[in-house]
């Protein structure tokens, strides 16, 4: 399946976008964060612990911080998903907005 993700040059002459709303916006950041914290996840599994490690309850713990490392991605701006992702919700609502 391929996304595509519209262009400035690609939007130039077309009709104006609807503009996003304050949840679809906080639906395209959570979307982010939670990939965000996915991979923060498998990197901290990739990471072997030295002599040093918190034993088990940093064991216990690994996956609350990876989470709340992902959302604090997030809400500083990310890696540019969000954005995508919005695109995309935007594209959905219009089409069946038009009954597609």
């Amino acid at each position: 399946m391929t996304i595509e993700i519209p262009t400035p040059a690609a939007t130039v002459g077309a009709a104006p976008a609807k503009a996003a709303t304050p949840a679809q916006k906080a639906t395209a950041q959570s979307f982010e964060a939670v990939f965000l914290g996915q991979m923060t996840q498998l990197m901290f599994e990739s990471v072997q612990t030295g002599e040093f490690s918190g034993g088990h309850g940093e064991e216990m713990f690994r996956g609350v911080l990876a989470e709340k490392l992902g959302t604090a991605i997030a809400q500083k701006g990310g890696v540019g998903l969000a954005p995508a992702v919005l695109a995309q919700i935007l594209k959905m609502q219009e089409n069946a907005d038009n009954g597609r």
